[in-house]
């Protein structure tokens, strides 16, 4: 029976064609052929309107998007397609769902499906058994291939033999081992990377510290001769695929990372490159080749990281070195509820403080304290524990300033080496091809130009780096960095050391510090690096007291002036005292008054003195009848009573007391009956 009807032929032949690589579209030919050529077939079996579907090229049968597919299945339902003609069942899918999708709109529509083997109507029964079974034989298929390759591939990578890629920085040497790359440039610039690693401690500085040098990085590149060594300033991700990637550790690792199936718009999609925790690795090979670090290194460097990325949502993650003035940010952790505390900035001034309980569950905030006498008292603890070895930081800082050639200087030089290597090899070419050949020497001399500038280029930023460099450190300056080295306090307070610096030095000896407060008193537990614990207690400050609060004898001497002097003599006395306020600035009028008014302090009236029934100094001289300087004589002396506040504050004596002292004193001969007789007053 002719499975083929007037009806089929009156409608258009769908030709769909899918190769499911790119690997295939560039190397397996003969089956984009052989698919091509069922247009023939459809013309041959009747045909006359055909339409090719090749939008699925490169592009897997197992369930993910196809625009391709999807155009044939709309054509189906819309009764356009007569016929559809493929290789083999494969070729249209490689899951249930999307075979006997086709097959069930095929047979409502009246579609024919044609292969290489025969005809199949899906609405008789035998048809669409046997296409069912050759679904279900293409799916079962693919799983038999996937589950071989992949068990091949894990059985050769527990060998650490297995080689997808080779990293920057290594070579294949033979099949099954890799050795570093022999360019000594290529191997500078990654040792070059884990040393600023160690010294900044952050991924993203590092990257920037590149960028600002201008310092390229090795990275693996493809064209259509194959793998090669590319030089390119390097992005964020390449510096951090280098400090996370085992195989500069001297290690082997296969199952890094893993694929994700989801389901979106009714399609499978696949997240392939998510990465996973080093426990769940399906090959990890200690010491399996030469590395550029040693393993242990490796693992600080990971931890390093992993305290960086705050982002991530981790609750032991410290965070990286910020901006900002206070010390310990990232190092605290509450001790009433566990969780991480944070700062909060005012101006110059910053607070910590844990709002955890108050965000997650909306309760009271748990604890929050100012920062400075919390960084004062944990810096000196710090240093306390750093001095012993300060002179040698000293030593070692001396050795390398002497010795060592700037990065971006190395680089440059490497850089220099091989361009001028190409230019010698750019000249070679040149010199042994014929004069007479011009399309040959046309371009080789192009070719020794482009090399000679290249070397010009670097000799010329060579000579820049060189004019910007700074002078070696003089007598004077190496005996400084000695006495800093000596004195860490000196150093720690010198202003050329930066809060991030002070912020690495902390967190290089301090693990994590767990802070309460109880009954006023801050204690602060603090974890050091090598295991060891201290503990620390600061009293808080009572309420209205901070760090520029007048202390509390200005405050009493003020109460006491008031009622002796208006308030510019105050702001005077004051200052001749060397009594600031208590943001050390001096002492006026105004800032009297307006201390006054703070503290409920009343303003001086001249007539306090005669109610309270005292006099001044010159007063009481006047009625004693002797000098100003006898009656201070007098008063320091104790022959007479009165009272100073303070030095260079005004004597106030009692009326009373200088009244019964000149009774008592009063001459015991009478003085000349002559009233024009004068006295002198010696002073």
């Amino acid at each position: 029976m002719n499975k083929i009807t007037a009806e089929h032929l009156a409608r258009s032949a769908f030709v769909y064609i899918r190769q499911s690589t790119a690997d295939q579209l560039m190397h397996n030919q003969e089956s984009q052929r052989r698919q091509y050529g069922l247009a023939d077939r459809a013309r041959q079996l009747g045909w006359a309107k055909i339409e090719v579907i090749d939008d699925d090229l490169g592009r897997s049968g197992g369930g993910i998007n196809r625009p391709g597919f999807e155009r044939l299945l709309a054509a189906i339902c819309e009764g356009h397609a007569g016929a559809v003609f493929a290789i083999e069942a494969s070729r249209l899918a490689r899951n249930g769902r999307d075979w006997h999708t086709l097959i069930e709109f095929c047979g409502l529509v009246g579609t024919v499906i044609v292969d290489e083997d025969g005809i199949y109507d899906p609405r008789h029964p035998n048809d669409r058994l046997l296409l069912g079974m050759k679904g279900t034989m293409s799916e079962l298929e693919l799983s038999l291939f996937r589950q071989r390759s992949q068990e091949a591939l894990k059985q050769k990578a527990r060998r650490g033999a297995l080689f997808l890629g080779v990293a920057a920085g290594y070579v294949k040497t033979g099949r099954e081992r890799i050795e570093k790359d022999p360019d000594q440039r290529v191997q500078d610039a990654l040792r070059l990377v884990f040393a600023k690693f160690a010294e900044l401690q952050s991924v993203r500085q590092v990257h920037m510290w590149f960028r600002d040098e201008g310092i390229a990085l090795p990275v693996k590149s493809h064209d259509a001769e194959g793998r090669f060594i590319a030089w390119k300033l390097p992005l964020y991700n390449t510096v951090h695929n280098i400090l996370t990637n085992p195989v500069y550790a001297g290690a082997y690792a296969f199952g890094r990372t893993t694929s994700k199936v989801i389901i979106e718009e009714g399609r499978k999609r696949v997240r392939r490159g998510l990465r996973r925790p080093q426990m769940e690795w399906d090959v990890l090979l200690k010491d399996q080749h030469e590395g550029y670090i040693p393993w242990s290194e490796f693992e600080s460097n990971q931890q390093v990281i992993a305290n960086n990325a705050i982002g991530k949502g981790s609750a032991t993650a410290k965070g990286a070195v910020r901006r900002g003035g206070l010390l310990l940010a990232g190092l605290l952790r509450c001790g009433h509820c566990g969780r991480k505390m944070y700062v909060a900035y005012s101006g110059k001034a910053g607070r910590y403080h844990c709002r955890g309980a108050l965000v997650n569950h909306g309760t009271e905030r748990c604890i929050s304290f100012g920062g400075l006498r919390a960084d004062e008292a944990v810096g000196a603890a710090v240093l306390g524990a750093l001095k012993p070895l300060g002179i040698d930081a000293a030593t070692k800082a001396l050795e390398v300033q002497a010795s060592e050639t700037s990065a971006a200087q190395r680089q440059l030089e490497l850089a220099l080496q091989r361009a001028r290597y190409e230019a010698t090899h750019a000249r070679r070419q040149y010199d042994a091809v014929d004069p007479a050949n011009r399309l040959v020497a046309g371009e080789l001399e192009r070719r020794w130009n482009n090399a000679l500038e290249a070397v010009h280029e670097i000799e010329g930023e060579i000579a820049a780096l060189e004019a910007r460099r700074p002078s070696l450190l003089g007598e004077k300056e190496r005996d400084q960095l000695m006495r800093l080295g000596a004195d860490l306090d000196l150093a720690w307070s010198h202003p050329a050391a930066t809060s991030a610096t002070r912020k690495r030095i902390v967190r290089a000896a301090l693990r994590e510090i767990v802070v309460r407060i109880e009954g006023g008193v801050i204690e602060m537990v603090l974890h050091w690096q090598g295991g060891d614990h201290t503990v620390l207690e600061l009293k808080m400050n009572a309420a209205g007291k901070h760090r520029w609060t007048v202390p509390e004898d200005t405050l009493t001497l003020v109460r006491e002036l008031a009622r002796l002097m208006p308030d510019r003599q105050i702001a005077r006395l004051l200052n001749r005292a060397g009594k600031p306020t208590g943001r050390g600035n001096g002492w006026t009028q105004a800032r009297i008054c307006s201390f006054r008014s703070h503290h409920g302090i009343a303003v001086h009236r001249t007539s306090e003195w005669a109610e309270r029934g005292e006099i001044t100094l010159e007063a009481a001289a006047q009625i004693m009848d002797v000098s100003v300087m006898t009656a201070l004589r007098m008063a320091r002396l104790g022959i007479i009573k009165g009272r100073q506040v303070c030095y260079g504050a005004p004597w106030a004596f009692k009326t009373a007391d200088i009244a019964a002292y000149r009774t008592r004193n009063a001459p015991q001969r009478p003085l000349t009956a002559d009233p024009a007789q004068q006295r002198f007053d010696f002073q």
